[in-house]
């Protein structure tokens, strides 16, 4: 893939904003990202930590047969990750991006409708 975003992809990304940043916060980070605005700094340890796990089950280096991606490599940055489904991926790759989301405490931005949904509230031990 020459790395654009494909028409029939299923596109995602996940957001490491400072907590408490409100979805407005989410969709103008979007907005800056699509203008080829970055943040030059090291990358967020919730990203870092996201990365991680899902290339551990979906690896998006080499590109293999039956991969989820429809753009690779995974396009990251600082804040955020950019996640290109393919169409016809399993539903559960779809679960285990917002599992681990939540667990990062990322938030999920749905750039087919503008949606973002934030991380589910931290649970205290006990």
């Amino acid at each position: 893939m020459d790395g654009t975003l494909s028409a029939v992809s299923f596109d995602l990304s996940v957001w490491a904003l400072a907590y408490g940043a409100t979805p407005q916060d989410v969709r103008a980070a979007v907005q800056r990202c699509r203008q080829g605005q970055h943040i030059e700094r090291q990358p967020d340890p919730r990203l870092v930590a996201f990365y991680r796990a899902i290339t551990a089950s979906y690896p998006d280096r080499p590109v293999g047969p039956g991969s989820p991606w429809a753009v690779l490599p995974l396009h990251t940055a600082a804040d955020h990750i950019e996640l290109n489904l393919d169409p016809g991926c399993a539903d559960q790759v779809l679960l285990d991006i917002e599992r681990l989301a939540g667990e990062c405490q990322l938030m999920l931005f749905d750039a087919q409708d503008g949606s973002v949904y934030p991380p589910p509230p931290a649970r205290l031990p006990g």
